[in-house]
């Protein structure tokens, strides 16, 4: 585009965004030249294109990757709402694709070289989906620490009201999982791909279990036995660098299995196996809680999207149905089924304000592309969970004894159990939660 004139620029643009009914944004280019849609509206955010040839990435052939590509690279910069700026993306992404034909007879085609993961074993062998966890997992916890707060928890949170802070929502999400798992004293509990060690130390601490947690980060790992000699746990909750799929290393069957943010690793082909061993490893009468995002069943396969390839490798989205047929095949009984949706974009929202917010204390751990990608991935993801795009679900299941699931008859009961039964929560989970 560095060639357009600046009639021509205009007259790209205004064709481009014809039909487009989102939130009135303006377009700066790297030579001070801006172009503004609906002028008579005040802007509520702006794209700047920073070099040279960067609008390229928007006309010719645009696509998640090369859009976030840009954006990671400083070429594209977004001053203003981030959010407001996804609706742009979707009216360019669905543009015909005659359209997008008719601009390339005008306009040069600009190509974007683009990064293959090779030589890192077969898609999910245990040793590239090690490789594929390191990426975004082991970077030094002060990358993460400041926008994702005191829990530590890097999943779905739960809020019982729009306002409640981060760490409120996170410590009602813990509990929330605990509750549904019916936690008992020295109930013997594994959480598979625990992080930093948030749900072994909270059950661990509050309902006082047995908790082991496995992780295939290294750092994660780490930080976790550090929280748990800090907080004086290690007589109840243990981390280990683990694959639920070395099951020689597991030989403990275990009285609840907990799964938060996990599975979205495991990919299709993967589900039947995933959920046969969690099957295998717990005892009749115990149940499994698998929290994790869907896709929804109208929104098609990822193919080459900028989380696939910069934030989390050979990640696959599976449907509702898809997770489900996999468990039931397995041998689970399905007793419960609740959508987060609307509080994955609540979550979203606060870590990307938290980015923000503490960009200087975070760019200190990490450098500015890393920075950018996140940012970028969490803002599109808040977008694409509420369009409907995504769900976060968290299902309970539950491997009967003889047909006995033990689970009360009523929700009534079942969620009571918690507030009746577990010790009151400790002083400083108090002050996370407030006086509600």
């Amino acid at each position: 585009m560095s060639s357009a004139t600046e009639s021509q620029r205009a007259k790209m643009l205004a064709d481009l965004f014809r039909g487009y009914d989102g939130p009135p944004f303006s377009i700066r280019v790297w030579n001070g030249w801006s172009w503004s849609f609906r002028e008579q509206e005040v802007p509520v955010f702006s794209l700047v294109f920073e070099v040279p040839g960067a609008l390229d990435a928007l006309v010719i052939e645009p696509s998640e990757l090369t859009l976030g590509e840009a954006f990671v690279r400083g070429d594209i910069s977004i001053r203003g709402d981030i959010f407001a700026a996804f609706s742009l993306a979707e009216h360019v992404f669905n543009r015909p694709r005659a359209f997008r034909q008719r601009l390339l007879e005008n306009f040069a085609r600009t190509f974007l070289s683009l990064r293959q993961w090779i030589g890192r074993g077969s898609r999910h062998s245990l040793g590239r989906d090690r490789s594929s966890i390191s990426i975004h997992y082991d970077q030094p916890l002060e990358s993460f620490r400041p926008w994702l707060g005191r829990t530590m928890a890097y999943s779905c949170a739960y809020f019982r009201t729009p306002d409640d802070t981060l760490d409120a929502a996170q410590t009602q999400k813990l509990d929330l999982v605990c509750q549904k798992l019916r936690l008992q004293p020295l109930n013997s509990v594994l959480d598979i791909g625990c992080g930093w060690g948030s749900l072994v130390l909270f059950a661990a601490e509050n309902y006082q279990v047995e908790a082991l947690g496995i992780t295939l980060s290294c750092c994660q790992a780490n930080v976790a036995k550090e929280r748990i000699e800090q907080e004086r746990l290690g007589q109840s909750c243990t981390v280990a660098l683990r694959d639920y799929r070395d099951q020689a290393s597991l030989p403990t069957r275990f009285d609840k299995i907990a799964s938060i943010g996990m599975f979205e690793h495991v990919g299709l082909r993967g589900l039947p196996r995933y959920f046969e061993i969690a099957h295998r490893l717990l005892k009749p009468g115990g149940v499994f809680l698998n929290h994790g995002i869907a896709r929804s069943q109208g929104s098609p396969p990822r193919k080459a999207s900028f989380i696939d390839k910069h934030v989390f490798p050979d990640s696959e989205l599976v449907t509702l149905s898809e997770a489900i047929r996999a468990a039931e095949c397995a041998g689970f009984e399905v007793r419960d089924v609740e959508n987060l949706r609307e509080h994955y974009e609540l979550t979203l929202r606060h870590w990307v304000h938290g980015l923000e917010r503490d960009a200087a204390a975070v760019l200190k751990h990490v450098s500015e592309s890393t920075y950018r990608t996140w940012l970028l991935y969490m803002a599109g993801s808040a977008a694409a969970f509420r369009r409907g795009d995504l769900g976060v679900y968290q299902l309970l299941l539950s491997r009967p004894d003889r047909g006995d699931s033990r689970l009360p008859l009523t929700r009534e009961a079942w969620y009571s159990h918690g507030s009746c039964e577990r010790n009151v929560l400790p002083s400083r989970q108090r002050e996370l939660i407030g006086d509600r």
